[in-house]
């Protein structure tokens, strides 16, 4: 008998990227998979290329400032749970993966109300208020980072596996990556990433810092949907892209240095890569401060640059990324220390064992 399995989660690329290399693998071994997130959002968009399907439900959303629709989301809560429970009475999936994010909540509850078991994971180090409802309804949490253990009361819950990669990261080369941009292999490249959006105080700094970065470097711009500035088309050495997919894989492989937000998935797609790096955390003011405990702990260790957006200029930019070049050969050899693996295989190991294949 076919095993299905539904996964969940959303609100950013984080949320949904880890669940990508689980789908395919389960895919592969013919799975019936689904997916359950929010109405035109970033987890629709992404999914839609797996040829999954797709099913939408309401949710709420956990604004850090005052607003009407934070009365109102509560009653969206409640109608995402009971979408969410026709959606298990009708799917009847064996397992339910959570990757948390705002979507998830109704989706583990209502698995819950079936009695269908649920595995949550968290990427941070620090968990999403999400996980944190989730976690007394959720069979296994899986965490990325083994300092985020101290955070849940149930310790016989918790399974330390670290996060999935994606596989296709590591299939880039360098000419390609050259053949891809124009770009001459005659000086250094550096990669900068604003997250799945795009940040645009680091495309503005970026942007200024031009002049002088182009004197070294070649730079390659991920700088997000819609933020590509026409006023920088056919600049010489660099190259502005809104959203790579088919080409990330080059783009990482001709890159010497990356400027990237810290997002928990990024921070070990970086480290994976044995990529030098800037962490630039989104501030206090637009997040609960997840990013930040994740760049910080990688200072610590020794494996990344931090760069505190609210000290970031022009001036502490190209400071930042001569401290990289400085240090390059001892960031590659403490994330080679670290050794930062894709926890795929063992993710795909539990939910068997979940599901009872």
């Amino acid at each position: 008998m076919t095993k299905r399995i539904v996964f969940t989660g959303g609100g950013t690329a984080g949320h949904v990227t880890p669940n990508m290399p689980l789908i395919s693998a389960l895919l592969e071994e013919h799975w019936e998979v689904f997916y359950i997130g929010s109405h035109n959002s970033v987890e629709e968009k992404l999914i839609k290329d797996l040829d999954v399907p797709f099913y939408s439900i309401q949710s709420g959303k956990l604004r850090r400032y005052f607003s009407l629709k934070n009365f109102l989301d509560p009653f969206k809560v409640v109608i995402g749970i009971i979408q969410a429970l026709k959606l298990m009475l009708k799917l009847r999936p064996a397992v339910v993966f959570s990757k948390g994010g705002f979507v998830a909540f109704p989706v583990v509850f209502a698995a819950w109300l079936c009695r269908i078991p649920v595995i949550a994971h968290e990427s941070d180090m620090t968990p999403g208020l999400a996980n944190r409802l989730s976690f007394p309804f959720a069979t296994k949490v899986c965490l990325t980072f083994e300092a985020t253990a101290k955070y849940f009361k149930s310790q016989d819950k918790i399974k330390i596996t670290g996060t999935p990669i994606r596989d296709i990261l590591f299939q880039g080369t360098k000419q390609q990556g050259f053949d891809v941009l124009g770009f001459k292999d005659d000086k250094p490249c550096l990669l900068v990433i604003g997250g799945s959006l795009g940040a645009t105080s680091i495309n503005h700094v970026v942007r200024l810092a031009l002049p002088k970065l182009l004197e070294n470097y070649h730079v390659i711009h991920l700088c997000g949907p819609g933020k590509v500035d026409e006023a920088y088309a056919n600049k010489p050495g660099y190259s502005q892209i809104d959203y790579a997919k088919e080409t990330l894989p080059h783009l990482f492989a001709v890159s010497d240095i990356v400027i990237s937000r810290s997002g928990a998935n990024s921070v070990c797609e970086l480290l994976a890569l044995k990529k030098p790096h800037i962490l630039i955390p989104l501030p206090l003011s637009m997040s609960r401060g997840d990013q930040i405990h994740n760049a910080r702990f990688f200072e610590k260790l020794g494996a990344s640059v931090v760069l505190d957006e609210e000290k970031l200029n022009l001036e502490s930019l190209i400071a930042a990324i001569d401290e990289v070049m400085n240090k390059h050969d001892a960031l590659v050899a403490k994330m080679t220390e670290i050794n930062m693996q894709s926890a795929t295989l063992p993710l795909l190991t539990l939910i068997k064992e979940t599901a009872h294949v």
